[in-house]
């Protein structure tokens, strides 16, 4: 695992409140993701959401860094017989986590059917599975509820096949035109979510065990479009829509100083 410390990252805030930067991309580059950040989950398996596009591997029509910013970029395709491509990003055994203050900053996607996400996963997910490994979705939206954003938390205890999962929606104002800050400050003993720096939604650690609270070994952060599925698909596609963009302009990663 890249262990990056702050004095590697450029043009940036180096410390908030009680935080230092320790993590960041700020796509002061052009191309590919940089490889030594990012990595790419393929595939057009449905994701366990019955999700319809095809995530593909380092190509610039999905994902592709210029102008100072990531552009994931979901398209209609014919690709392993799906129908739409797209961009999944993760820093799976690149950079991982255990606390923190996480901040996306980006604009994101309008569109019926789609459904943007910034999140994280448990790094033992291929040891204990999902939902054991637990999940972050720092902010989730779906095209067809325009003006709002998701902030949930899913565990064994708390997940959304049980219909248990711990979360809430946010009010939005022009996700689509304006860049936005989604970000959640997780410690030992919650977990705050947060839309431009102000607080919506809070988890507290119960300390009953790891099937309430899985918070205390690390996650990596994906970035991704999906197209369709259980939630974002549940008012259908919009096929006028493509090709769609979500613009991230930022990527910060801070860690409470010692």
């Amino acid at each position: 695992m890249l262990v990056i410390t702050s004095c590697q990252v450029k043009n940036s805030k180096k410390s908030i409140d009680n935080y230092t930067l320790v993590w960041s991309d700020e796509f002061d580059y052009t191309g590919l993701p940089d490889s030594t950040k990012w990595g790419y989950e393929v595939g057009g398996s449905g994701w366990g959401n019955n999700e319809l596009q095809y995530y593909t591997k380092a190509d610039t029509l999905n994902a592709v860094v210029r102008n100072g910013k990531l552009f994931i970029t979901a398209r209609k395709a014919d690709i392993e017989g799906k129908k739409y491509s797209s961009a999944r990003l993760s820093t799976k055994g690149k950079a991982e986590w255990t606390y923190g203050k996480i901040e996306i900053n980006a604009k994101l996607p309008a569109g019926r059917g789609l459904w943007p996400a910034s999140w994280m996963l448990g790094a033992n997910i291929n040891e204990v599975g999902w939902p054991e490994s637990g999940e972050i979705d720092i902010m989730e939206h779906v095209g067809f509820s325009r003006d709002s954003i998701f902030g949930t938390i899913h565990t064994s205890a708390y997940n959304h096949i049980k219909g248990t999962q711990k979360g809430t929606t946010a009010f939005i104002k022009n996700p689509y035109t304006e860049f936005h800050t989604y970000s959640v400050e997780w410690t030992p003993e919650k977990m705050d979510f947060m839309l431009d720096h102000k607080v919506y939604y809070t988890v507290i650690n119960e300390h009953k065990t790891n099937a309430e609270w899985p918070f205390d070994h690390p996650f990596y952060l994906l970035l991704n479009i999906a197209i369709g599925g259980n939630l974002g698909g549940k008012e259908g596609v919009d096929e006028n829509v493509f090709p769609a963009v979500m613009e991230v302009d930022y990527v910060r990663i801070y860690q409470a100083n010692k």
